[in-house]
């Protein structure tokens, strides 16, 4: 049991660069003091007192802010960062070596008894305010962007983003180059937003770039078919024009 708690310890240091002394991780780490009465919790839950079990869960989720039902199954070195508003659900089983960030959720979809909360393999992080819901499987390594909502299973390794979540393929990035020249002659910029991000503005704005370098093509093969045909096409390249306000400054 000490063995368990030293690792717990060192855990946080390893993850959170906030931390100072040991003495600050026993006495004001809300993390570190939910895991404590969820072992307890739980080992009440295994033994058959399971009212004695969910009540010690719930003077934890008052003392701390996280809820973790006493059912739910976590391995070592399982480190909660913040904190505030975890919710872990009663069948959720969760590997060695997770994080999970303030917010998250490990819940269900469904009513039914039985497995309907998520499986975390070791090493998973998840960011802060995802939820994570449904009887699925989060492979070894993966990474859960904030604020997504997971209701597949993911990949051992994949990083997952959006709502709905969607794992990142990295082959999806063959137009950005394309993107970046068009808005730059706009005078947009995106502040570092991009396709994986779950921005409805930067996607809107980066669907309308792809249409448009599509219409700029489709004009030079018309313009070329033309001049192939004996019709006078006169060349005009893209106006760089600065759309960057100031037309609206002379109105």
């Amino acid at each position: 049991m000490w063995r368990e708690i030293k690792e717990n310890i060192d855990c946080v240091f390893e993850r959170d660069p906030a931390a100072q002394t040991v003495f600050e991780v026993i006495t004001a780490y809300p993390g570190f003091h939910a895991l404590l009465i969820h072992r307890i919790a739980h080992f009440c839950w295994q033994a058959g007192f399971r009212w004695f079990g969910r009540f010690i869960s719930h003077i934890g989720r008052w003392l701390t802010g996280i809820e973790i039902h006493p059912g739910a199954t976590i391995g070592r070195r399982f480190f909660i960062d913040h904190g505030m508003g975890v919710v872990i659900g009663e069948t959720a089983v969760i590997g060695d070596d997770c994080t999970l960030y303030h917010g998250v959720t490990l819940g269900g979809t469904s009513w039914n008894k039985g497995k309907r909360h998520p499986t975390l393999h070791n090493g998973v992080v998840v960011g802060a305010g995802a939820k994570v819901l449904g009887p699925i499987e989060i492979g070894e390594g993966a990474r859960i962007g904030s604020n997504s909502v997971v209701l597949k299973s993911v990949p051992a390794g994949a990083t997952v983003v959006g709502i709905p979540g969607h794992v990142i393929d990295p082959k999806t990035k063959k137009s950005d180059s394309e993107r970046k020249k068009i808005a730059a002659k706009m005078g947009f910029d995106a502040y570092g937003t991009s396709d994986d991000m779950t921005d409805p503005v930067a996607k809107a704005i980066n669907h309308m770039l792809d249409h448009m370098q599509a219409v700029d093509g489709r004009l030079e093969i018309m313009k070329k078919a033309l001049k192939d045909a004996g019709i006078a096409c006169p060349d005009q390249s893209m106006p760089e024009e600065d759309y960057k306000g100031d037309k609206l400054d002379e109105i």
